[in-house]
């Protein structure tokens, strides 16, 4: 008996010593006085119904999606079965979520009424903006944790950049994408300006310079809620359609990837060391890549003693992750390892979708 006792505790030992490093590597429970900010590209959250003036027609019952009720509420349910699960592991709903690849404020109300995440009662702010395919970036909140302030929404345009576009000023004219959300706010008595994105596409190979305007008209809408608001904290999120390292995070956003470089007109790009590391949201051409960046100002990155501060949540030293669990992968076949996505070679599979959610943690 004294034999059987003696191997049990070791057992229990052995557990508990095991423990904190499965959960530091997977990403821990956060703390009840914290707050998850975070991200995600839902693919393509079209709605059954055409919409006046955008080119949805593959999202539509007899479009090239045959795109159904049936599928459509199968997707609802998978988007809000990865908020959930997220949730789960961190103990605490997101204060804020963006999200992007979203038709209209009408999915986003189907999304926030799923069983799965209903009681985390979020709320949303979501402009309809100008991009042709018709789909638009927008923000959930929980309004018992971020209280809104007030909202914009800033429209892509090229007056006033020192880029060298490709685009011929005719071209830049009748160009049409995403516009970039600002939504301002308090968390805990403090002031949040929050920028959700999604940049232009690398189709064709194009589209860097443009992505670099975006990211220089975010960072300068910034810069002016800093002057206007001393001591605001600033983070920026999006489908970035661009790796940490490019020039839209880089050089325009001016995105540091040690935190003790980052100066009060820097960002904290807490991504780009962990591409360097390895790790992916999105595989792009087979390649694996890092495009749902999330970035911070300097008043997260260095904040004073009882405000608001980015934290590290993996390892101990990266200070973000990017959320994937098995039933969010493909396990077997020509994709095995990548985000099991909505559609797959044409055909609907039922899955999640092609970027994983990524997310940040503050606390004081």
């Amino acid at each position: 008996m004294k034999k059987y006792t003696f191997t049990l505790l070791l057992i229990l030992l052995a557990l508990t010593a095991c423990g904190p490093a499965r959960q530091a590597d997977s990403g821990s429970r956060v703390a009840k006085a914290a707050h998850v900010i975070g991200f995600y590209n839902l693919e393509n959250l079209f709605d059954t119904y055409h919409d006046e003036g955008k080119n949805d027609y593959e999202y539509l019952p007899d479009g090239a999606n045959q795109w159904t009720e049936t599928k459509y509420r199968q997707k609802l349910s998978n988007m809000a079965r990865v908020i959930a699960a997220m949730k789960e592991d961190n103990g605490v709903w997101h204060t804020v979520l963006g999200v992007s690849e979203i038709e209209n404020r009408h999915v986003l109300e189907d999304l926030v009424s799923e069983p799965a995440i209903a009681e985390a009662n979020y709320q949303i702010v979501h402009y309809d903006g100008p991009d042709r395919r018709g789909v638009d970036v927008g923000m959930l909140y929980d309004p018992s944790k971020f209280t809104l302030i007030d909202s914009e929404s800033i429209p892509f345009t090229f007056e006033g950049s020192a880029i060298e576009f490709e685009m011929t000023p005719e071209e830049q004219q009748n160009f049409r994408t995403r516009d970039v959300l600002c939504v301002h706010g308090l968390i805990g008595g403090e002031h949040f300006a929050i920028y959700v994105c999604h940049l232009p596409s690398r189709l064709g190979g194009k589209g860097q310079d443009l992505r670099a305007r975006g990211g220089e008209i975010i960072y300068n809408h910034a810069m002016e809620m800093n002057r206007k608001y001393p001591g605001i904290n600033c983070v920026v999120m999006g489908d970035m359609n661009d790796n940490p390292t490019d020039d839209s995070m880089a050089v325009y956003l001016r995105g540091k990837e040690d935190i003790a470089e980052v100066g009060p007109e820097d960002f904290f790009s807490p991504f780009l060391s962990m591409l360097k590391a390895g790790y992916s949201s999105l595989y792009y051409r087979g390649e694996s890549n890092i495009y749902d960046c999330i970035l911070v100002g300097y008043n997260l990155a260095h904040a004073t003693p009882g405000t608001w501060q980015i934290q590290p949540i993996i390892k101990g030293k990266y200070y973000a992750r990017i959320f994937n669990k098995p039933f969010m992968t493909n396990q077997t076949g020509q994709y095995k390892g990548t985000p099991f996505r909505t559609f797959s070679n044409g055909a609907f599979v039922g899955g999640y979708s092609d970027h994983y959610p990524t997310y940040i943690v503050i606390r004081k």
